[in-house]
């Protein structure tokens, strides 16, 4: 595993995974590396089935180990909506500005106490086999807020506050992000089993 693919060509996710797995020294490269890799149709009912098939047919296509994740909001009082829509969940040529929009519109004047909701982060890594290799899965609870806050982070950061913080991650910044999102806590569960896979892969190496 000289090279680990991230199966996204969004430069704020990459930004935040590369800083996320450094602790491998892994050389990491992206979809933006590859501009004639097909996409994925990511038609999965949960994040880790869109998560597995985005890391099979990637490494399969590009030859490469490919870590794949699968990443949204689910909000309570929208029965998990948007779910594993979140990245299209205003149709076409979706924003995440007109994503945010439909979401408060959806809530409408829904309570504050009843606008609970969490982020889920599912992660898949899967050899040129292919072979799925390691797995895992991060959550993060908070609640939507009535209106934007922050302009740090993407997605519907702006709109989810952290309770404890009184902050949304729009507010908080990526340090604390990196901390204690569903994307850092999905990482945090992945590192130790590619850490793993690398050393039976340098024990392969030096029995050969």
């Amino acid at each position: 595993m000289a090279l680990l693919v991230l199966a996204t060509t969004n430069r704020k996710k990459v930004e935040e995974l590369i800083e996320l797995l450094a602790p491998l020294a892994l050389e990491i490269k992206s979809l933006a590396d590859y501009p004639s890799a097909a996409e994925v149709i990511e038609d999965g009912e949960t994040f880790a089935a869109n998560a597995r098939k985005k890391a099979v047919e990637h490494a399969v296509r590009l030859g490469q180990w490919v870590l794949a994740e699968d990443s949204g909001l689910e909000a309570d009082a929208l029965a998990g909506a948007p779910g594993v829509h979140s990245a299209r969940f205003s149709g076409a040529g979706a924003t995440d500005g007109a994503n945010n929009r439909l979401v408060l519109e959806r809530l409408g004047d829904t309570p504050i106490e009843r606008r609970t909701a969490r982020y889920v982060c599912c992660i898949a890594v899967c050899d040129p086999s292919p072979r799925l290799r390691a797995e895992s899965e991060g959550y993060c609870r908070g609640r939507i807020l009535l209106e934007e806050r922050g302009t740090a982070g993407f997605g519907y950061d702006p709109l989810f506050e952290i309770v404890e913080f009184h902050r949304t991650f729009g507010e908080l910044g990526t340090r604390v992000k990196a901390a204690i999102s569903h994307r850092a806590r999905a990482l945090s569960l992945l590192l130790p089993q590619l850490a793993r896979l690398l050393d039976d892969e340098k024990g392969r190496l030096r029995e050969g």
